[in-house]
């Protein structure tokens, strides 16, 4: 039992190198609140489904780190915002600007979705269209039935 644990953490030491330390938060309460409201109205690039407050990734952290430092060198909500769009481009907002540039972010699931309906109708149109084919002529018919009683007929 001994040499099992003695193993047990040998084999888990390695693990010890993959942590992190926590990560620094600011000495003055408002200046956290003012980074938690902007990071959340941002996205992580890294995770990309994920706000930049929510991210554990090593960019998010960073990025993190610049907002906070961009507070506290006294610029404005909306300066932090242009800064990292001017950066990172408009993909950095969850919410980006109605503009050109950005008229798929806004229309593309509506274009998706009405596209998907267009064609799951066309799709019904053509089923119903088609003639039925269990239809049997006469003579097909007839020459079945006679295969089916010769079949029956024999041992």
């Amino acid at each position: 039992m001994k040499k099992f644990f003695v193993w047990l953490s040998i084999s888990l030491f390695p693990l010890l190198a993959l942590a992190q330390t926590a990560t620094d938060l600011a000495q003055d309460p408002v200046v956290e609140q003012r980074l938690i409201h902007i990071a959340q109205e941002l996205r992580c690039l890294v995770c990309q489904n994920e706000s930049l407050a929510g991210s554990r990734a090593d960019l998010a952290n960073d990025l993190r780190r610049e907002v906070r430092s961009l507070i506290k060198g006294g610029k404005s909500d909306d300066d932090i915002k242009k800064y990292l769009v001017d950066r990172y481009g408009d993909f950095v907002l969850y919410r980006p600007p109605f503009k050109p540039l950005t008229w798929l972010l806004w229309f593309g699931p509506v274009v998706l979705l009405i596209a998907a309906l267009g064609i799951l109708f066309v799709v019904i149109r053509r089923a119903r269209r088609t003639p039925d084919e269990t239809v049997i002529n006469p003579a097909r018919k007839a020459r079945a039935q006679a295969l089916l009683n010769d079949s029956t007929d024999q041992p």
